[in-house]
């Protein structure tokens, strides 16, 4: 990050996020990053309707039966981050490609990646999703609700995923108006993102997903006017995000109330 840490009075965002790294050790954090286990915390606190369909859980790729799949859908690794392969067309698959890069997934271990100790006694297992298409918005947006001691405050929104220069970042209020957070080597989208008609309850599933946390991060989809649940996350960029100036780590880290 180029300056030193100082953890006995951390202050921005990125410090603090070290902080609950190292202090901050509910042990249901494993169960909530694990991509297959949340789903039953989904399931208990706002119902199933709000999960992804998904096709099975694997523990190696041999598990995996391709002529009982559909045509399209998603492969994730379910005990990392960003490990996550779209399928269009299952007939056009290179497999022997596909294997080894399953078993590379299965091989690592997220933790030693950032010390982000909830993975580290996660399951290394496959997932396999529907692929979801939204038919109202040709892009797929991503609307990540920052929370903070549980009560949502702003929202990142991903779009234009595989524009040119990689996907975009926005960051909006709780009144869906732009707020001036940038983030250095991201994009920001010129287009008009339109406010989501179902805003208000997306911010309650975030709200209720957050409950207790000091910081969480509740990721939402929104298809076909439809929510659903996308992932928490408790450090995102690990805690090495750079914003574009000083003043933006050091606003959100004092929205992080470590003494609560």
């Amino acid at each position: 990050m180029g300056y030193k840490l100082d953890l006995k009075n951390p202050k921005d965002y990125n410090e603090k996020l070290q902080w609950l790294k190292l202090y901050d050790r509910n042990p249901e954090y494993t169960k909530l990053v694990d991509k297959y286990e949340v789903r039953e915390y989904i399931k208990e606190t706002i119902g199933k309707d709000y999960l992804i369909p998904i096709y099975g859980v694997y523990k190696n790729f041999s598990e995996i039966v391709f002529e009982d799949l559909p045509k399209s859908f998603v492969i994730k690794a379910t005990h990392t981050s960003g490990d996550v392969i779209i399928v269009k067309d299952k007939n056009k698959l290179n497999y022997k490609k596909l294997k080894r890069t399953i078993r590379k997934w299965l091989k690592s271990n997220h933790f030693y990646y950032s010390r982000e100790w909830p993975y580290k006694d996660v399951k290394p297992r496959i997932i396999i999703e529907k692929l979801m298409v939204d038919k109202i918005n040709d892009d797929l947006m991503d609307y990540k609700f920052l929370c903070f001691n549980g009560e949502p405050k702003y929202i990142e929104v991903m779009s234009d995923r595989f524009g040119e220069g990689g996907h975009k970042v926005n960051y909006f209020n709780l009144n869906w108006e732009k707020v001036d957070i940038k983030r250095k080597n991201r994009l920001s989208n010129n287009k008009n993102i339109k406010k989501p008609a179902n805003l208000n309850r997306m911010i309650e599933i975030s709200r209720v997903l957050s409950k207790n946390k000091r910081f969480s991060r509740i990721d939402l989809y929104n298809i076909n006017g439809k929510i659903y649940f996308g992932e928490i996350t408790f450090y995102p960029g690990g805690g090495h995000i750079l914003f574009e100036n000083n003043e933006t780590s050091r606003h959100l880290g004092n929205l992080i109330d470590l003494n609560k």
